[in-house]
């Protein structure tokens, strides 16, 4: 799985106008499921994410995990984190998970991150959606489990 985390002051995701899913601090997660991952990779990238201490503490120093600033995530599922762009200007998405397993091991992170005490806000799985943030610092953090 691969997964963009960015540190964000505010962020919402809307489909044909709507707000679907919306967070006022925290994390935006772009998640991209892969044909090999696992539920095991789900639950390994939602605890690693769950306790990334990145927001500043007293003295300015990024010491504090999400839960210590009641911070909320906003989780996007994004197959284009798996494009292949190393042979013409078109990318390949044949690297992604097809969309009945991207859906469940979403579907899986964003329930792990809620048993883990995570307010967890959404998108819809393959919807064509519009995501806008105010990225905070800018903080981005790439995550990748076959690197792990």
């Amino acid at each position: 799985m691969r997964a963009v985390v960015q540190r964000s002051l505010a962020a919402q995701v809307t489909i044909e106008g709507q707000t679907v899913g919306a967070i006022d601090h925290g994390f935006v997660v772009l998640l991209g499921v892969g044909p090999n991952d696992t539920q095991a990779d789900s639950d390994y990238l939602a605890e690693k994410i769950s306790k990334l201490r990145v927001f500043s503490d007293d003295a300015g120093k990024m010491n504090l995990a999400l839960a210590d600033v009641d911070g909320q995530i906003l989780s996007i599922s994004q197959f284009t984190l798996y494009a292949d762009t190393r042979r013409g200007n078109r990318p390949s998405f044949t690297n992604a998970a097809d969309p009945a397993l991207g859906e469940q091991l979403y579907q899986a992170f964003n329930a792990k991150l809620r048993q883990l005490g995570m307010t967890v806000a959404t998108g819809e799985f393959g919807g064509d959606m519009q995501v806008s943030l105010t990225n905070d610092g800018p903080v981005t953090i790439l995550f990748d489990t076959e690197a792990k």
